[in-house]
């Protein structure tokens, strides 16, 4: 595919750079009352149309609520000249740069060295955000990854971002005109670094004002579209309501704002929670920073029963998904992974004689009351290999074993392929919890 370069995009304004002496970013500040800032996207995905950059719009959202003013977007690829060029142009912008993406583990993932080349502030090991996340991830930090270590360095001269939902720390690299501040690329991450660490940090920085109140919904078993639909013709938030979304793995949460953080303007957005309720409350599991996996947990923990899992289209994901989250150990009684449902049905010593005279829902109905019986577990979900019906879409079968002898068997359609398949497969398990433990 043929690309061009964003460097000759660039070129002329290289040929008129200021020279020796000159202040980078002189003419970026023409308002006393608001920070001007320029924001750089980074990744050949958004490039080539793979994903679109929602980064943009939160990040505007977000920081025009507090007083800054957005003077230029650009996206480029992760090759070191287009990010050089493109620091170069948003820097003679506006003394305050945000750039996307690029911190990962990968040798592709080259931000933090492209920011090291341009400022000439250089990286260092931080002792202790590298063990924040080696206690985090329970390990000793010298068995940690090189990759890791990787991700857990800080510019010698700047702060830098906790990341509460990665590996990767925001990175702030602050010069005498412009400050440079890196973020990661994952929607979730930076979402949550900009909302916990970042607003404090400009507020520090620059003295913006602080934000107003808002309000996050997190939903499931719905899409951005059609909750957008909703709002929009049956809910109607005011006008000067700020709205952002963002969605991962069949998940979406849309978050409300107001400028202040007044008892009125809480009241007006405690308000639109209940008439958003009225209309989209099934598909609503929480209003608060819980996930759907911590929620799940709570409704079984709720009930004082305990969940085994046996798992063969959905490779493992689900185990991982509950198993990585905090209080899975009360109600996680044990999980069974397998290749095929055979395998399953041998690592759960269950007599697959007679297969052949099963059907599909009996076979899963089996594997779901083995698992249960061998965990003493009174809740169990078995998920079935994946199979593809006769238009070529794929598809498990799914069996519940309920508290009380209930029993219910679902067909669920896969999405997408490879890892995000699995994960918006574990969102879909989930979710059948949710609404048969509610």
């Amino acid at each position: 595919m043929l690309r061009f370069s964003i460097s000759s995009l660039f070129l002329l304004l290289f040929i008129l750079r200021p020279g020796p002496g000159a202040v980078v970013g002189s003419s970026a500040q023409s308002s006393k009352d608001s920070i001007r800032y320029m924001i750089i996207v980074t990744g050949s995905e958004l490039l080539e149309g793979i994903y679109p950059d929602g980064h943009t719009y939160f990040l505007t959202r977000t920081l025009g609520s507090l007083g800054l003013q957005c003077v230029g977007s650009v996206c480029v690829d992760d090759r070191m000249d287009d990010l050089q060029a493109a620091f170069g142009f948003a820097a003679n912008k506006a003394p305050l740069v945000i750039v996307t993406g690029g911190l990962g583990p990968t040798n592709s993932d080259i931000t933090r060295e492209a920011l090291t080349e341009f400022t000439g502030i250089g990286l260092k090991e931080d002792p202790k955000v590298l063990g924040e996340l080696a206690e985090r991830l329970q390990i000793a930090a010298d068995e940690m990854s090189e990759n890791l270590r990787r991700q857990r360095q800080v510019p010698v001269r700047g702060r830098y971002l906790k990341n509460a939902q990665g590996t990767a720390v925001g990175l702030i690299f602050e010069g005498r005109e412009v400050t440079l501040i890196a973020l990661p690329g994952p929607p979730n991450e930076l979402q949550e670094m900009v909302r916990e660490e970042l607003v404090p940090y400009l507020s520090r920085r620059f003295g913006v004002r602080a934000p107003g109140c808002s309000l996050t919904l997190r939903f499931v078993g719905i899409g951005q579209s059609q909750i957008a639909q909703v709002l929009s013709g049956y809910v109607k938030p005011a006008a000067d309501i700020m709205i952002t979304s963002q969605f991962q793995a069949g998940r979406v949460d849309f978050t409300f704002a107001l400028p202040g953080d007044t008892q009125e303007e809480r009241a007006r957005l405690e308000a639109l929670k209940n008439k958003i309720k009225e209309q989209l409350g099934e598909y609503i599991y929480a209003d608060d920073k819980t996930s759907l996996e911590k929620y799940v947990l709570g409704l079984l923990e709720k009930r004082g029963v305990r969940l085994a899992v046996a798992e063969v289209g959905s490779g493992g994901s689900l185990m991982a998904a509950i198993s990585n989250t905090e209080g899975a150990q009360k109600v996680l009684s044990g999980a069974y992974v397998a290749a095929t449902e055979k395998q399953l049905c041998r690592l759960l010593h269950n007599d697959d004689k007679g297969a052949k005279d099963r059907d599909e829902i009996q076979t899963m109905e089996q594997l779901a009351a083995a698992a249960a019986e061998a965990t003493g577990s009174e809740c169990a979900l078995a998920v079935g290999g994946v199979q593809k019906d006769q238009k070529g879409a794929e598809y498990v079968w799914v069996a519940l074993k309920l508290p009380k002898g209930r029993k219910e068997y679902l067909q669920v359609r896969l999405h997408k392929t490879g890892e995000m398949s699995r994960e918006m497969l574990s969102t879909q398990l989930l979710d059948q919890l949710r609404r048969h433990l509610e």
